[in-house]
């Protein structure tokens, strides 16, 4: 066992979350030991977890190791503690069920109803919501029989998350890859709290802005802000999990994972922003605006780094200028036919918040508005969001307290509606 690796639920602040039953599910592939992790990040959440893994999982990781992290017993099949009816029970008590890696060989098993195991026979009990990360190779996930059967899991309502794409065994890469655990938690939560993903977006083309961008004084230093960019990637995870093709043009955003088979597109500068946006605009069916790009930008930019103190200080006075209005500039795209992408904007307001929201909305054009409140730093950088959307036409929703994926979903739902 890793030093520092938690083995019992830890408390966690009031309102954050509320600790649940998970059952952690681990079949027989080479990404069983990212099980690991996941059992990890639900542990030090709070959750109590039960470890049930395939015979073939223990191949790649042994008991010993799934339970000293869950601080559960590990048993693979349903002839032990027959006196529990433990896949009776661990079905009915679960409040989620995840499996990572769930095989393509699991995938069919679960698909025709088997229960030639504890894992299988809990799943087929169970009523809560129940989620599938896939981990195979390209060929595999491509399959016919494997589409089949994921497709009809989730006409079931079990949630089959997308897969990554990268590198999978040996020099193989592509789509098929395990998404890292700390994503498949927060996706498997989201769908505990607010349904099964269904496949809304199937064939539709998301472009999204995300992170916060900067302006360059010198060599070393800029102007930029706090946006971490989780909320639009947020965004961009619950399109893909709808079956949308996501776009992601990315600010500041360096540390977070990119959405199942998302193009990212790194950039630094609003301009830079500005024409990867508007180059991408025409092929989407929506677009959100969801990165802080900074309004200004130094006149000009230093080639060397800019000393103080010294008789030509010019650190003491920077001449700004101000910069392109993104979305602004998409709103006008599509009013001249070059776009018929429905267009969501965000405003980050610190007072006054619905008036400036509303004001901002009708100067833009834009089809929505999520407006946030980023007084006291809330918002900016944090796991959880609020705040209220505003339509064109005059609707106003509240979108409560939740995580920025559980935000994301309220977003999309409402997206979905305007675009009907």
């Amino acid at each position: 066992m890793s030093e520092g690796v938690s083995t019992q639920p830890q408390a966690v602040p009031d309102g954050a979350h509320t600790p649940a039953n998970v059952i952690v599910g681990v079949a027989g592939g080479i990404a069983a030991y990212k099980a690991c992790h996941l059992i990890r990040n639900f542990t030090e959440r709070g959750d109590s977890v039960r470890v049930i893994p395939t015979e073939n999982a223990l191949r790649f990781v042994g008991a010993a190791t799934f339970e000293a992290l869950s601080g559960n017993p590990v048993d693979t099949g349903v002839f032990t503690r027959v006196d529990e009816v433990q896949h009776v029970r661990l079905g009915q008590e679960a409040d989620l069920i995840v499996v990572a890696p769930a095989t393509a060989d699991l995938i069919a098993r679960v698909a025709t109803g088997r229960a030639d195991d504890l894992l299988t026979s809990t799943i087929l009990v169970a009523t809560c919501p129940v989620v599938l990360a896939p981990a195979m190779h390209t060929e595999m996930w491509r399959n016919p029989a494997t589409r089949a059967n994921v497709a009809t899991l989730r006409e079931r309502g079990i949630t089959v998350l997308e897969p990554a794409h990268g590198r999978l065994t040996g020099k193989d890469s592509g789509p098929g890859r395990l998404p890292e655990p700390d994503v498949i938690a927060e996706l498997a939560r989201t769908v505990a709290a607010t349904g099964p993903f269904e496949r809304t977006l199937e064939g539709k083309r998301v472009l999204i802005s995300a992170g916060g961008t900067q302006e360059n004084i010198d060599p070393v230093r800029f102007i930029g802000n706090r946006s971490s960019g989780k909320q639009g990637f947020a965004l961009g995870d619950i399109a893909a999990q709808r079956g949308a093709a996501v776009t992601i043009v990315a600010g500041n955003t360096d540390e977070l994972e990119p959405p199942a088979g998302a193009e990212v597109v790194r950039v630094r500068s609003t301009r830079d922003l500005e024409r990867e946006m508007n180059e991408r605009a025409a092929d989407a069916d929506v677009i959100i605006m969801a990165a802080a790009v900074a309004d200004f930008r130094p006149e000009s930019e230093a080639g060397t780094k800019l000393k103080k103190g010294t008789s030509d200080d010019a650190l003491s006075t920077i001449h700004l200028v101000e910069n392109p209005d993104v979305l602004k500039g998409l709103v006008a795209k599509r009013d001249a036919g070059e776009t018929d992408a429905t267009i969501i904007g965000f405003a980050a307001e610190t007072d006054h918040e619905l008036e400036h929201g509303r004001a901002k909305l009708a100067r833009k054009g834009a089809d929505m508005l999520m407006v946030n409140s980023v007084s006291g730093g809330g918002v900016f950088g944090q796991d959880r969001n609020r705040g209220w959307l505003l339509a064109a036409g005059g609707g106003e929703e509240e979108i409560p307290d939740g995580t920025k994926h559980e935000v994301a979903v309220r977003i999309w739902d409402a997206v979905e509606r305007l675009s009907r």
